[in-house]
């Protein structure tokens, strides 16, 4: 099954930018999608990255620099069978988290993102469309039911969080140690328990 993994190479992160600037944030998208892309490695499926400009990747990358909702339509359409879309930012991703995606035979596997996001979905009904402006995951439940297709719903942690915001590098560093974290650490961003909660902070010494 082709897997499709939509990449912002152009200003990614910005809601980081109180903590890291661009080069950084660039730095960190690109751990993360090889975090992911390794995850995929442990599958047996393809996966193809959707990149909004050309970016160094080892395995195939079409650019578009279009809207996501699009360009994920158009590759979703380019597709005879089954198609999966993976967010490339999902640091915590494993081969065991995107098993359970690929596992259910329906028309449309869903992986909500925490806030109602849709952080991956896999697509067996060739009517099926992606609409990925605002609460996509209850968008998308209600495609489904305009096409008549089955849906399955896959409840997991490692697929819901999907970093945007400081508060989500907290998950990155405490639950992995793979490129992403690795990156972090490297510009000096270090967890900050505090006592409700984590929280991140800088490390002066490191990084800028």
């Amino acid at each position: 099954m082709r897997v499709f993994v939509p990449f912002d190479a152009s200003d990614p992160k910005t809601r980081l930018s109180d903590l890291l600037d661009a080069d950084e944030r660039s730095a960190v998208a690109r751990a993360m999608l090889r975090d992911v892309l390794d995850a995929l490695a442990d599958t047996a499926h393809q996966p193809q990255v959707l990149a909004t400009e050309a970016v160094e990747c080892s395995v195939p990358v079409t650019v578009d620099d279009r809207p996501l909702t699009p360009t994920v339509n158009d590759a979703l359409a380019s597709v005879d069978g089954a198609a999966a879309v993976v967010m490339a930012d999902l640091a915590l991703v494993t081969p065991d988290a995107l098993a359970r995606l690929f596992a259910p035979d329906a028309g449309v596997v869903l992986a909500p993102g925490l806030g109602g996001g849709t952080n991956a979905l896999v697509a067996r009904d060739p009517d099926f469309q992606v609409d990925y402006h605002g609460l996509s995951y209850q968008d998308h439940l209600d495609v489904a039911a305009a096409i008549g297709t089955d849906v399955a719903t896959v409840d997991s942690f490692r697929l819901a969080v999907d970093v945007d915001d400081p508060d989500d590098l907290v998950e990155v560093l405490l639950h992995t140690d793979g490129k992403t974290a690795s990156t972090l650490r490297s510009l000096g961003v270090e967890l900050a328990p505090t006592e409700t909660r984590g929280a991140i902070s800088r490390n002066s010494k490191k990084g800028r």
